[in-house]
């Protein structure tokens, strides 16, 4: 390697600094400076004035474009098609300041550099069929104003053009960002995820929102996966969350292999007429999460707030197989695991529907409800039909309505063990439609069920299986003190080795 003389480092050094602050002004490509040293490839710094479209346009793989704090850049963009499968980053230029692994929030705004849509109906970015390899961190996403209306803020892969695996988008990332719509603007979703291999973490996604149509601040049908969806705000006024809900434009499709930890979901009551924060704009108002085609989901360490009956029964949790238009047949829900959760305020906890009861469909199989508590549930806990091995287990679920309702296709292999209940006086226990309750019921829709070492306070044991705990009323099972919302179970509780371990629930917060 031939060495610089040092008489020379000095001139070297002060053309470094000469040349980065030209890129800096002109929108060059530059070297890393202090306050980018994590980044890995060189810089392309761009001024408030500076054109983002141009510089994705440019960018090789593996640059960074640094977008100025608190400027706005307005398009639509669109994310191209490049060579190479190094990451192009586009960031804020002070996304020091926003720690990595710890989720954003709006009160952040000045440290985002924001782009925004002035085209009625134009996502704020899109992508081209392939495009592939690019990151956002640091970014705020909306319209320019409340009366752009957009079906989706950021769209990655298309609906209905995307016809093949070769089209789909991939390797994407949107990381520690704020994406959201206007208080009183019709927005159908955050983040439309018809791609591969794509990353949603630590970010803030709110007032997603409509009247007469579904709405979600995340949403995928016509994508394979992988995803993982880590550490976000999720606010969303028909389904929060949802993969499935449109037949997918590529054969055979099922979105496949989703992480979706440690986020809070979360309807405002805001939202909800009645309640006295109400602010006078009704939305079509669903679920807080919904399977109808997946495999191969992982749900746990989430918390799920706030749901009621408006324009669907009010259940916050749904795995319901459907062929949604007609057109695939293949769509089914397959091992899923749903743990360490907790769900609160909600008239109905989990709806599992194992195959389309108006399209043909695969059915269902293979899930786990497990380690969860469920609370402020003023209706049924579980509604069930036609499911495949499933299990609930470990779980401490309060409701004021059934414990489960049975109906429909038999349910085989159906295990429920070591759960902590109430048969609620306003409720009917395990009832089977058109049956009686408890063993009755699941032996017509459950057959060859296990049903073991679970406390159901209140039950009537006669008409129970046996190997189970039925103590007369909630205050003899131990809780250390449900006045105060505290329902784990006591050192001295006969009944401690069951129920959920809150040691592994998530903390709710914002």
């Amino acid at each position: 390697m031939r060495l610089i003389p040092n008489s020379s480092l000095l001139s070297v050094a002060l053309l470094a600094i000469v040349l980065s602050s030209v890129g800096a002004v002109l929108g060059c490509r530059g070297w890393l400076s202090d306050s980018h040293a994590q980044q890995k490839g060189p810089l392309i710094q761009l001024d408030k004035s500076g054109d983002l479209q141009a510089a994705i346009n440019r960018a090789k793989p593996g640059e960074t474009i640094v977008l100025q704090a608190g400027a706005i850049y307005t398009g639509p963009f669109t994310l191209p098609v490049k060579s190479g499968n190094e990451y192009i980053t586009i960031q804020s230029s002070r996304v020091s300041e926003l720690p990595e692994g710890i989720r954003v929030s709006p009160s952040q705004s000045a440290l985002f550099a924001k782009l925004q849509s002035a085209e009625k109906s134009a996502a704020v970015v899109k992508t081209q069929p392939g495009a592939h390899h690019f990151k956002f961190v640091g970014i705020e996403f909306s319209t320019t104003d409340e009366n752009v209306v957009v079906h989706d803020l950021i769209r990655f892969g298309e609906a209905t053009t995307q016809t093949t695996l070769d089209a789909v988008p991939h390797h994407l990332v949107i990381d520690r960002s704020y994406i959201h719509g206007f208080e009183s603007q019709e927005v159908q979703r955050g983040v439309s995820l018809n791609s591969a291999e794509t990353s949603i973490t630590n970010s803030y996604i709110s007032d997603v929102h409509g009247k007469g149509y579904d709405t979600q601040a995340v949403c995928g049908w016509n994508g394979p996966g992988p995803y993982k969806i880590i550490n976000n705000y999720l606010e969303g006024s028909g389904e929060n969350v949802m993969f499935g809900g449109s037949d997918p434009s590529i054969p055979n499709l099922v979105p496949s292999d989703i992480e979706f930890r440690q986020n809070y979901v979360f309807k405002p009551l805001s939202w909800k007429q009645g309640d006295p924060s109400y602010a006078g704009r009704h939305w079509s108002v669903k679920n807080l999460f919904e399977l109808k085609s997946a495999r191969r989901v992982i749900i746990d360490g989430n918390v799920f707030e706030n749901n009621w009956v408006d324009a669907q029964a009010g259940s916050a949790i749904l795995f319901t197989v459907r062929n949604q238009d007609g057109k695939a047949p293949w769509s089914t829900i397959e091992d899923v695991t749903f743990t360490n959760n907790i769900l609160k305020n909600s008239p109905a906890a989990v709806n599992l529907l194992g195959k389309d009861n108006l399209q043909p469909s695969q059915r269902a199989a293979r899930i786990k409800i497990s380690n969860n508590f469920f609370t402020g549930i003023s209706g049924t806990f579980l509604t069930i039909n036609g499911y495949t091995d499933v299990t609930i287990s470990n779980n401490t679920h309060l409701q004021s309505g059934n414990i489960m309702t049975l109906y429909g296709d038999p349910s085989t292999n159906f295990v429920y063990e070591n759960n902590v209940t109430v048969r609620d006086g306003k409720g009917y226990g395990v009832k089977g439609d058109a049956t009686g309750e408890g063993t009755i019921a699941l032996g017509q829709f459950t057959p060859a069920y296990a049903f073991r070492n679970n406390v159901i306070a209140g039950a009537n044991a006669s008409q129970y299986p046996r190997d189970n705990f039925y103590p007369s009323s909630a205050s003899e099972i131990g809780f250390i003190a449900p006045e105060n919302g505290d329902y784990r179970l006591s050192p001295k509780s006969r009944y401690k080795q069951v129920g959920a371990n809150f040691d592994l629930l998530p903390k709710p917060s914002k």
